[in-house]
């Protein structure tokens, strides 16, 4: 899609087919487990944290399919969503692009840390990178959180490439 056709609306923002996804992975995000069981804080920073993880295991699986660019649009959905909540919590104009680069370095180097242990369903590799890049409240369970991404990651691998897109099979 050019640039001047996504100005004027010509054509359809290929990002909406991805928006269901989008949904269901924030949702999952917020699941209350993370935060009972698992212990991940229930503030802003332990969101951001779960919402990039399950972001990861989403791109992950969006990656091991034919649906590469399909990952990317997913990462501008997360980017415009985090956009947005930074807006809302009034931050200004001048601040939202020097926050934005660091949000987008975030995901991509949570991205770069999940990645491996993701694709090889290597629990010890992923709860280390966990560790690292999860806030926890005291006595959080980084293996918890490595279970259930994995978890996630099985049950992502089972959906066909259409199931997926749907987000109507993800539990």
């Amino acid at each position: 899609m050019s640039f001047l056709s996504r100005l004027l609306g010509t054509e359809p923002d290929p990002r909406e087919q991805l928006r269901p996804l989008w949904h269901r992975a924030v949702s999952l995000a917020r699941t209350p487990d993370y935060y009972s069981e698992c212990q991940v804080a229930d503030n802003v920073a332990g969101r951001f944290d779960m919402i990039t993880a399950v972001s990861a295991c989403v791109m992950v699986r969006l990656e091991a399919s034919e649906m590469r660019s399909e990952s990317a649009l997913f990462a501008e959905l997360f980017v415009e969503d985090m956009e947005g909540q930074m807006r809302e919590f009034g931050v200004n104009d001048v601040v939202v692009g020097k926050r934005m680069g660091k949000v987008m370095s975030s995901l991509g180097g949570r991205l770069g840390a999940y990645r491996p242990a993701l694709n090889n369903r290597d629990h010890n590799a992923l709860r280390q990178a966990i560790e690292r890049n999860v806030t926890f409240e005291e006595g959080g369970s980084p293996d918890c959180v490595a279970g259930k991404m994995l978890e996630l990651m099985e049950q992502l691998s089972k959906e066909c490439d259409e199931q997926l897109l749907a987000a109507k099979a993800i539990a």
